[in-house]
């Protein structure tokens, strides 16, 4: 029986690397894998899954359609590359040099963005949800905006919280990121961080003449100033006896 399962475990990794070798060219992975030197190398729809590539240089590389699912890239030397629609969920590119790549319709889900250097790189409908550390220049506040509800859906009011703090930092008049910002914080028991922001929201609102939010914003000051006699669900405040659906009012606030 172990020789059974380790002839099939033989034959499956061959297919699976004869598979890799038809889009990418097999030299090149073996290059890449065994001295982190591979500039210019053509490794389209290369399977690098978890692969160790931090300070690799990858200068002009051809990545395209590559599935570096989780792989290491810290520090790593992308400049120029193309990485459209490469898989790139969960990767770490912390310190990463990324100027002028491309990544076009790219998977960037959960990776790591920490200090890496993105000038001038193509991100048209690249998926950056869930990323950490999105430089401010390289997404829209509606795009953070939109990042922090989805969080805020799944329960993650920490990174909501995060994603709303940049909204705002690209767009300091943004009232509903402070309506969300207020709630998040109000989720996570920091009831005066939550008052200050509504009643910021409420200006906003307010100076922009949108009544539906100014009134939205008075409601939810009305229940902070209101004794805290709000049911618990899970150890948290429960938004939802005020207002009905979270996912609504915030919702309601999307500019898109």
């Amino acid at each position: 029986m172990k020789s059974q399962i380790l002839a099939i475990a033989t034959f499956t990794a061959t297919i699976s690397f004869s598979q890799t070798a038809l889009a990418a060219n097999s030299e090149h992975i073996r290059q890449l894998l065994a001295s982190k030197q591979c500039q210019n190398c053509d490794l389209s729809g290369a399977g690098l899954i978890m692969a160790d590539l931090s300070n690799a240089n990858l200068k002009g590389a051809n990545l395209t359609g590559a599935n570096l699912s989780r792989a290491n890239l810290s520090s790593a030397d992308l400049t120029g590359a193309d990485l459209s629609g490469a898989g790139l969920f969960g990767v770490n590119l912390s310190g990463a040099k990324l100027n002028g790549a491309i990544l076009i319709g790219a998977d960037l889900r959960n990776t790591y963005l920490v200090n890496a250097e993105l000038t001038g790189v193509n991100l048209n409908s690249a998926n950056l949800q869930g990323a950490f550390g999105i430089p401010l220049q390289i997404a829209k506040p509606e795009e953070f905006y939109a990042w922090g509800v989805a969080e805020a859906q799944k329960g993650n009011q920490q990174r909501a919280l995060e994603y709303f703090n940049q909204a705002i930092a690209a767009k300091p008049d943004f009232a509903g990121a402070y309506l969300a910002r207020a709630i998040a914080r109000y989720q996570l028991f920091d009831r005066q961080g939550a008052f200050q922001d509504a009643q910021i929201a409420e200006k906003l609102f307010t100076n922009q003449n949108d009544n539906d939010g100014r009134q939205t914003a008075q409601a939810f000051i009305k229940e902070l100033q209101t004794p805290q006699t709000a049911k618990l669900d899970r150890g948290k405040p429960s938004f939802m006896d005020f207002l009905g659906s979270l996912t609504s009012v915030l919702l309601q606030f999307m500019p898109f």
